[in-house]
């Protein structure tokens, strides 16, 4: 077997670990948030994006850039957060077709609250499978994939 096979298969196979180790923890963690805290993954993120944003308020095409969802996906994922109250709609002053989700009261107190039990989860799933060492080189690694710029905490801000 040559070393370019060789190769693409240890890239292969790091990449299906990869996609793998996400859908399970994604699926594992979605699942807890979800019981807990009535919450998917992809409203925790929206949530502590908007609670990290200069006034808790983003415009709702940046929001689905930033979480990898589409226009229709994010308009779902809003609405129903605007049903429950965590998230309200603003208009643009200076340009109609703009519109912001505002986070509001309930939602930093529904995130602050989710985030308690989520951090743990999250710590839990590692620090079962991965010592301290690990977990480091795993973060290095990762991040030496990463192309964002964000950063990386799951926790919302204190203020």
């Amino acid at each position: 077997m040559s070393s370019q096979v060789l190769i693409e298969q240890t890239s292969g196979r790091a990449f299906a670990a990869l996609v793998r180790a996400h859908a399970a923890a994604t699926r594992r963690l979605s699942a807890q948030l979800s019981a807990d805290h009535g919450l998917t993954l992809s409203d925790y993120e929206v949530l502590l994006r908007l609670a990290r944003a200069p006034d808790r308020q983003m415009r709702r095409v940046d929001i689905a850039t930033e979480v990898l969802l589409s226009a229709s996906g994010i308009t779902r994922l809003l609405d129903g957060l605007e049903q429950s109250g965590l998230v309200e709609r603003a208009a643009c002053a200076s340009d109609r077709r703009v519109v912001y989700a505002v986070l509001t009261e309930d939602g930093l107190g529904k995130l602050r609250e989710a985030s308690g039990s989520h951090l743990a989860q999250i710590d839990e799933l590692f620090r079962t499978r991965l010592d301290d060492d690990e977990l480091a080189g795993l973060t290095r690694l990762l991040l030496r994939l990463d192309e964002g710029e964000d950063e990386l905490t799951c926790e919302p801000p204190l203020d």
